[in-house]
């Protein structure tokens, strides 16, 4: 049960279990935090969660464009990296942050897929989803978790 229990996946399940978090975050409208040290799998989960809501493509990283924004029909899905941002509480950070629209993200009705959330610490939905990725001992493996917080929806299930 996704509880904040980390449970190991390998690049496939992490990849098939991102599409079903990308399915119901989509029709929930969520805020998912993507948490993790540089390679532990949050773009590889954000790509995937994308591709779970049907984009289709190339999903390019935004850590130059801090936001990027697919839409697919009527769905919108938004991909946001923070990656270049220093931490939200410096005034500089909070201005890149309100220049790429992220009030907007807020409020967005879709679903918000963003990495390195810690980087907006303080200036995140309550309601929402947490996802912490770490590396295991197995270079193949990642140790992944999921927190629903406030009022956001349950979130899928891990794979067997």
């Amino acid at each position: 049960m996704p509880d904040g229990t980390a449970v190991a996946l390998n690049e496939r399940q992490l990849e098939t279990w991102g599409e079903s978090v990308g399915r119901t975050a989509g029709a929930g409208g969520v805020f998912v935090g993507l948490y993790g040290e540089l390679g532990a799998g949050k773009s590889t989960l954000a790509r995937a969660a994308c591709r779970g809501l049907g984009v289709e493509g190339t999903v390019p990283s935004p850590t130059f464009t801090i936001v990027n924004v697919h839409r697919v029909g009527d769905t919108v899905v938004y991909h946001a990296d923070l990656y270049r941002l220093n931490a939200a509480g410096d005034a500089g950070a909070r201005a890149a942050l309100i220049d790429a629209g992220w009030p907007d993200l807020l409020e967005a009705g879709g679903a918000v897929f963003v990495e390195w959330a810690d980087r907006a610490a303080g200036w995140l939905p309550e309601d929402r989803w947490e996802i912490r990725l770490a590396f295991s001992d197995d270079l193949a493996v990642r140790l992944v978790s999921i927190t629903a917080f406030g009022s956001a929806p349950p979130p899928p299930e891990f794979p067997c």
